[in-house]
């Protein structure tokens, strides 16, 4: 099975980029079942990157649906250490426009019942989630965008929600009013099982619309969504070749051992089976 050390977690069509090898596309079963889909494994200026087609190509997983315990495991399992996400949001700001990326710095957790930890099960443990993204990722891609051109906010709050449904208008204000900048219902628990996976995550998000606060604005619509997330592709295409060869320079930081003081079972009471399951992805505690 083909290696890689970066991994993409997006839309299906990420990976059709002009100019890079596609090597090979496996389908990894991890203990946690298998994930939204085979990875596409191909080269980027060298470096070997794997896709992950989050929501399954052709978009057939709601958010709720996916299985992002699998998705994180089969990305570790073929030797992915930082993972750039990208996703479609709407702004919950006047200067976050449609068609700008946004890069948060912290994110509010408003979902609900989905199983956000790899531990349990006879292992506990308690990983840090202060900063919930990658600092030095976090300043490979702002750096990427700016060599790109492209109109990147920083520094912003994102909410995640449960969805299926968009927000009402009553939860788009309170959003606002917590100072929030752009919301979508995907980055959790994605990004707190790559923290627990010991793996370096960012997520570049994509504004398609004034989710419904803005009374002067069209209301959002998935057709939105998709005209703007169409859009933007030739720009994420462009920021991912940009960012793939400076990420695999990133040298060790603190995600790369967040779990090692994380679990407090003694280990004389692990579960034998959950033990298992988890050195599949963190082989070096268990």
């Amino acid at each position: 099975m083909a290696k890689a050390s970066i991994g993409i977690i997006g839309g299906s069509g990420l990976y059709r980029i002009e100019g890079i090898k596609v090597i090979e596309e496996v389908t990894v079963k991890t203990p946690w079942g298998y994930p939204s889909d085979s990875l596409v494994i191909a080269e980027i200026g060298g470096v070997s990157t794997a896709f992950l087609p989050r929501h399954g190509k052709g978009h057939v997983f709601l958010p709720h649906e996916i299985n992002y315990r699998a998705n994180i495991a089969a990305l570790k399992m073929v030797g992915v250490e930082k993972i750039v996400a990208f996703s479609a949001v709407g702004s919950l700001k006047e200067e976050i426009h449609p068609l700008d990326f946004v890069l948060p710095s912290q994110v509010i957790d408003r979902t609900r019942g989905r199983v956000s930890s790899f531990f349990g099960g006879g292992i506990a443990a308690h990983v840090g989630f202060a900063d919930p993204f990658c600092g030095p990722l976090g300043g490979i891609i702002a750096s990427a965008a700016a060599e790109e051109g492209l109109k990147l906010h920083t520094g912003e709050t994102l909410i995640c929600m449960e969805g299926p449904a968009f927000s009402s208008r009553a939860e788009s204000m309170l959003y606002r009013s917590w100072g929030a900048g752009v919301i979508n219902m995907s980055t959790l628990p994605e990004a707190k099982l790559a923290r627990e996976a010991e793996m370096c995550y960012s997520v570049v998000c994509m504004s398609t619309d004034y989710d419904c606060w803005k009374v002067d604005e069209e209301h959002v619509s998935v057709e939105m969504v998709v005209a703007n997330l169409n859009k933007n592709a030739a720009n994420a295409r462009a920021l991912i070749k940009a960012i793939v060869p400076r990420a695999a320079g990133i040298g060790h930081c603190s995600c790369n051992e967040a779990s090692r003081y994380a679990v407090i079972t003694a280990k004389e009471r692990w579960d034998k089976k959950q033990a298992k399951r988890l050195h599949s992805i963190l082989p070096e505690y268990f």
